[in-house]
């Protein structure tokens, strides 16, 4: 074999085994390489459902992990790395899973400390073996209302007690003093008193069931401020002349403001009328107004009792008081404020108070304005 043919075989050769060894290569690494198992599909239409949903809803595999997540599902916080982070909810997932039933429940998120708990129902579908489709409804805010309204009933009921109460102990003392004339005038005046109270305590139910029905205000209209502010005079003058307390109008004047009219009544007058209530006598109450530029405030100053520091952030609950005595001997409802704070929440305004114990109060109901130019053409 000549020199030539000799080579030609060995490189030939070469090539050969250089072949077969990519090859066993190749071969070798497809058997080593994992293989890749496709996520399994949503049924049709799950996804375009999901992804108009305005409630949180999620769809899980059969390893418990979310396949799909609408927005509010991920905003709500029970989505972390593709699992689902409350515990209650995965197992009801788990247990949908074993035996196909639709289950329903509510479930307490715990949340961040000093953030109230949320609450949630969750409904709870099989789409296939597999497959498990959650949804979930914040029910927190409606919670909130069903507690806020249950105290109220209950404060309610507790309130009209104490005036039906004492209006039933008083009747019953008349008919044993028939024949005491004197007895029988002290007792009838106290009914009259308490009877007043209670026709007070059912307007300012029924002025807070309305306002609460009305807010947000939809239409408001342009108000005077002055009318507003010689009306509520006008109104508390008797109880002020009573005291010896003078009713000042001060401030600026022709502002107009943007809302309803009887709502700013109210407020104002109860604003006024805690002022005079708890005023010594011979001292003065100032209703006075000031503009700026999309809003006007309106102060009542008196010369009062004042309030805590500790008690400020609590004045505007219902029924709360700062002096539960007091407020008996006033007739106060411990209303009034809540009112008024309902009235600025209702016109997108605010209400605030600086008081000091023994120096008096300032409260400041802040309303939106009427536009300067529309006032001075009005």
């Amino acid at each position: 074999m000549s020199p030539t043919t000799q080579s030609l075989l060995f490189a030939l050769l070469g090539a050969v085994l250089g072949g077969g060894v990519v090859l066993a290569w190749r071969i070798s690494e497809q058997q080593t390489r994992p293989e890749v198992v496709p996520s399994p599909a949503l049924p049709p239409g799950v996804a375009t459902v999901l992804s108009v949903l305005r409630s949180s809803a999620l769809v899980v595999d059969g390893s418990d992990e979310v396949l799909k997540a609408s927005a509010p599902a991920i905003a709500m916080g029970l989505v972390k790395d593709r699992r689902i982070a409350v515990h209650e909810l995965e197992s009801l997932v788990q247990q949908v899973r074993r035996d196909g039933q639709i289950r329903e429940t509510e479930i307490v998120m715990q949340r961040a400390p000093g953030i109230p708990p949320r609450h949630v129902t969750a409904r709870v579908a099989p789409l296939n073996s597999q497959q498990v489709l959650a949804l979930v409804e914040d029910r927190t805010r409606e919670r909130r209302v069903e507690s806020i309204r249950r105290d109220f009933v209950a404060n309610v009921s507790h309130e009209l007690k104490t005036p039906v109460g004492a209006i039933r102990l008083l009747s019953d003392a008349v008919i044993d003093a028939s024949d005491d004339p004197e007895a029988v005038q002290r007792f009838a005046a106290r009914m009259h008193a308490e009877s007043e109270r209670l026709a007070r305590l059912v307007q300012q139910i029924i002025e807070l069931s309305r306002l609460q029905g009305d807010d947000p205000l939809d239409e408001p209209v342009p108000v005077s401020v002055d009318e507003i502010v010689q009306r509520v005079i006008d109104e508390n003058l008797t109880d002020a002349g009573a005291k010896d307390i003078s009713l000042v109008q001060n401030g600026e004047r022709n502002l107009t403001l943007l809302g309803n009219k009887e709502q700013v009544a109210v407020a104002v007058g109860n604003l006024v009328a805690n002022a005079v209530a708890y005023s010594p006598e011979g001292s003065s109450v100032v209703v006075s107004a000031k503009g700026a530029d999309t809003t006007v405030d309106l102060c009542v100053t008196d010369q009062g009792i004042g309030i805590p520091a500790s008690e400020i952030d609590r004045i505007f609950e219902r029924f709360y008081r700062v002096d539960p005595a007091r407020h008996r001997s006033t007739g106060g409802t411990g209303l009034g404020l809540s009112i008024v704070k309902h009235v600025a929440a209702s016109h997108g305004g605010d209400v605030r108070v600086w008081s000091v114990e023994g120096q008096g109060s300032t409260f400041t109901l802040t309303l939106p304005r009427k536009a300067p130019s529309m006032e001075a053409s009005a």
